[in-house]
């Protein structure tokens, strides 16, 4: 079951499709992404830990899913994390970890806004790229965050064929609209020898 779900997911095209997907995925997602080693929220936790100073400040676990994300970040000594996601089952699972300050669902059509000093730092691990969210998704949040906010995020192997995902990145960085402080790859799903790269930005 852990492969047809992966397998699936790295096919599934828009919104609706991904929605479902992952509907059907969350009961079973902790244990069958687990056992294949993920290790990506890790190294995403661990890479803006580096750049944080005040871990009081609020963040956003933008596509938390069941929560392991915001684990990764709390085991890293974020103390103040609110999470959003496209699917109501993978929020219902996130709040059993009582990780959570709050939890909401997603409204893609009503696009993103971040207030003034609402949040530090923005966090989107494994949500961009092949079977999840588009790379609209980066832009949406890059224009979103104030002034020295940092953005963590992540492309995987399967992304990373797909060059205008980095273009998007590389853009943004040459428009002046962030610099990159980490970026670094590494283990994405050791079980299956997958990769992934990790960013960490800050805005400009």
């Amino acid at each position: 079951m852990a492969d047809t779900f992966l397998d699936k997911a790295y096919d599934t095209v828009g919104t609706e499709a991904t929605r479902a997907l992952y509907a059907d995925w969350a009961k079973s997602y902790d244990k069958e992404i687990s056992e294949n080693g993920y290790a990506t929220p890790g190294r995403c936790a661990d890479a803006l830990k580096s750049v944080t100073r005040d871990f009081t400040k609020p963040i956003l676990d933008f596509g938390c899913g069941t929560g392991l994300s915001g684990l990764a970040l709390s085991l890293a000594g974020f103390k103040t994390i609110d999470g959003v996601d496209l699917t109501q089952e993978m929020l219902d699972r996130a709040k059993e970890k009582q990780l959570y300050r709050s939890l909401r669902l997603s409204e893609p059509d009503k696009g993103f806004t971040i207030n003034s000093g609402e949040y530090a730092a923005v966090a989107s691990i494994g949500v961009i790229g092949a079977g999840a969210a588009p790379i609209d998704v980066f832009d949406m949040i890059i224009n979103a965050l104030p002034s020295e906010a940092h953005f963590v995020f992540s492309f995987n192997d399967h992304t990373l064929k797909d060059p205008s995902f980095e273009a998007n990145v590389n853009a943004a960085i040459a428009a002046n609209k962030a610099k990159i402080l980490v970026e670094n790859y590494g283990d994405h799903l050791r079980g299956l020898n997958m990769k992934s790269k990790v960013y960490v930005l800050e805005k400009t």
